[in-house]
């Protein structure tokens, strides 16, 4: 009977290095998105069955890899149920390991690692999907997950009913704090617009002026239509192996070295607006560096879950890259560019290329340290700290790249 797997995995410097990705595929997010907006003539939107297959056979085909070779499955969908077994039939597998999967990446990665190292299976694929524009899924308001008081742990008579007006918070009282302007905060967009103009699977790619940023209608204020995410359809997979089991294979090995999972103890909206979450990025970068055996100064690229831009400030000054405060004016300098101290989001992150909840940032990490970037890759890179965040919680991942 196949294992269904939900332990949560702490640090251990024993597991550093010990399973590595080998394989990663995508669906075509700008042609989805193009065509969910009637830009396509003729073209018919993918089921997620089909983008959940597609996304499975570029894995496999990028890691050299047969169906037999897989004998491990963790299966996600984003905000929606998708049963492992049921898409291990859909992919003509027969695993021994099965995971029931979380949306976020960063859950996940941790178990399947510790699954690995322990002998429960020698090669997983993890495959999420997620149809949220497809469906016509709203973020907020009386229909979001149900609905009701407490819908997605927010106060609706209130108007607290999405996470925009969480984000909208912590910049307002980032502002009165620092001194931070709307512009300030409108260059985080235009750095990962100009990204995505990069990246030919990016969703967003026309040019974006700090005259269209301001010109953009609020979705909360002080929070503007470029600062959140996009809503799109596709797909990811990943193809995790036994390092031993991961040589002479058609890319470099991704190891996983580190990671953490810290979350908020108590008082949220105090540790949320005030701190921005600073006390958990400092443990959670601790931990996961430790486990990884290097320092903040070793890691060359950085993918933040930006699910809107003012959070992922939020985990660059916190995880430490930079003093509390001067996140804008390190990427106004042109920092979180190429050539700049902490290359970001190099992929267009999921402001501007595509919201897979953090999936697609760390399959651009994995990208970056297999030196397969094209005209965004960040010149000689080892270390990627792949970040994703919520509201209440801080859960980074250090890959390195192997040999």
């Amino acid at each position: 009977m196949p294992e269904i797997a939900r332990e949560i995995a702490p640090p251990a410097a024993e597991l550093s290095g010990a399973t590595a990705i080998v394989g990663f595929g995508e669906t075509d997010y700008a042609l989805d998105y193009a065509t969910a907006r009637g830009k396509r003539p003729g073209h018919e939107p993918p089921t997620a069955e089909e983008l959940l297959q597609r996304a499975f056979e570029r894995a496999l085909t990028d890691a050299g890899l047969e169906r037999r070779d897989i004998d491990g499955l963790v299966a996600s969908s984003g905000f929606g149920a998708l049963d492992s077994q049921d898409a291990a039939k859909l992919l003509g597998l027969t695993p021994r390991y099965v995971g029931q999967g979380e949306a976020m990446f960063a859950y996940l990665l941790p178990r399947v690692a510790t699954a690995i190292a322990s002998g429960r299976a020698d090669t997983v694929a993890l495959v999420y999907v997620t149809v949220s524009r497809g469906i016509g899924r709203v973020f907020g308001g009386n229909t979001f997950l149900g609905g009701g008081r407490d819908s997605y742990y927010y106060y609706h008579p209130w108007g607290w009913s999405s996470q925009a007006a969480h984000w909208a918070l912590m910049f307002r009282y980032y502002q009165s704090t620092f001194g931070a302007t709307e512009a300030d905060l409108g260059s985080v967009a235009i750095t990962l617009r100009n990204y995505a103009r990069l990246n030919d699977n990016a969703t967003m790619t026309d040019p974006l002026t700090i005259e269209d940023y301001l010109a953009s209608r609020y979705v909360v204020k002080p929070l503007r239509l470029f600062d959140m995410c996009l809503v799109n359809d596709g797909a990811c997979c990943l193809i995790l192996r036994r390092t031993d089991m991961a040589t002479d294979m058609p890319h470099a090995p991704v190891l996983v070295s580190g990671w953490a999972d810290v979350e908020v103890p108590h008082s949220k909206l105090d540790y949320m607006v005030k701190d921005r979450l600073r006390t958990q990025f400092q443990e959670a970068a601790r931990l996961s560096l430790e486990m990884a055996g290097i320092s903040l100064d070793d890691i060359g690229h950085f993918e933040g879950y930006d699910a809107a831009s003012i959070h992922l400030v939020n985990q660059l000054e916190g995880y430490g890259f930079v003093e509390p405060g001067a996140g804008l004016e390190f990427c106004k300098e042109g920092q979180m560019w190429l050539g700049g101290r902490l290359p970001t989001n190099t992929n267009g992150g999921m402001l501007s290329g595509a919201y897979m909840t953090g999936w697609n940032n760390f399959i651009e990490g994995v990208r970056q340290l297999r030196h397969e970037a094209g005209a965004r890759q960040v010149d000689g890179v080892m270390h990627s700290l792949c970040s994703v965040a919520t509201t209440e919680s801080a859960h980074p991942i250090v890959l390195s790249r192997g040999t």
